[in-house]
């Protein structure tokens, strides 16, 4: 077979494979005047872990003849709500207020609308440990909170940054493990890292849910099932190679 023919061929099926393994090779220009030739590779990496933080939201509700009446017996309610959850042992800076609101009710079966009341709403977000999440509502409730509006199962700050930097640290493996395939087969190594992007970090899909377990009557405990948290994170890295 003639020289001029398998040169471009074997050039060819290079550039396929690097293209198959999603690593494009580009030839750049150098500052001395030379060329360099890179490897761009995308890299994603996960960690999972048990979820150390349960944030529960609390609503204290009442309606009255005026607004200051309603405001009033909110009130009472949440220093009530508040008191249960210090005396069992939970910080108040973990119990912060994340809402107030006071506004008028009406009756829109007449002809005319008919000012019935005023509903005041005070909303608490209360910071425990997971394992606390039902005793947080049981207390609540029992102190005088009209509503619970949720659950959610998340990480602490802390441990989310642990959680990131492994993630990351899998990320950059996993890019480096690509552009290492992609040199290899066009008989080249890698020399360098040239550049490199990090992108956000995320917990896939919704938090947890929480499931009430078994509850046969009132009196019976909430107990909650959190499930584990996943924090991924993405890097784009472009290697030298020569």
């Amino acid at each position: 077979m003639n020289r001029r023919i398998i040169a471009p061929f074997l050039f060819a099926s290079l550039v396929l494979l690097a293209g198959c393994l999603s690593a494009p090779l580009q030839t750049t220009g150098g500052e001395a005047g030379t060329d360099a030739t890179t490897i761009s590779t995308t890299g994603t990496g996960e960690v999972t872990a048990e979820a150390d933080l349960a944030v529960i939201s609390v609503g204290v509700t009442a309606t009255a003849d005026s607004a200051d009446e309603a405001r009033g017996t909110v009130a009472e309610d949440v220093a009530a709500v508040r008191d249960a959850l210090t005396e069992a042992g939970i910080a108040e800076d973990s119990i912060q207020s994340s809402g107030f609101r006071i506004y008028p009710e009406y009756d829109y079966g007449g002809e005319e609308r008919e000012l019935v009341g005023y509903r005041a709403v005070h909303s608490l977000t209360v910071d425990v440990a997971p394992d606390r999440a039902g005793e947080v509502i049981d207390l609540a409730v029992g102190a005088g909170a009209s509503e619970i509006r949720g659950v959610q199962f998340t990480l602490t700050d802390e441990t989310r940054d642990e959680l990131r930097s492994e993630a990351l640290t899998k990320a950059v493996d996993s890019a480096k493990s690509d552009a290492d395939a992609v040199a290899s087969a066009a008989d080249l190594s890698i020399t360098g890292v040239h550049t490199a992007n990090v992108g956000g970090s995320s917990s896939p899909g919704p938090y947890p849910v929480a499931f009430a377990e078994d509850a046969r009557g009132s009196s019976a405990p909430t107990e909650l099932s959190p499930g584990p948290v996943t924090v991924s994170a993405t890097v784009e890295m472009v290697y030298t190679a020569g």
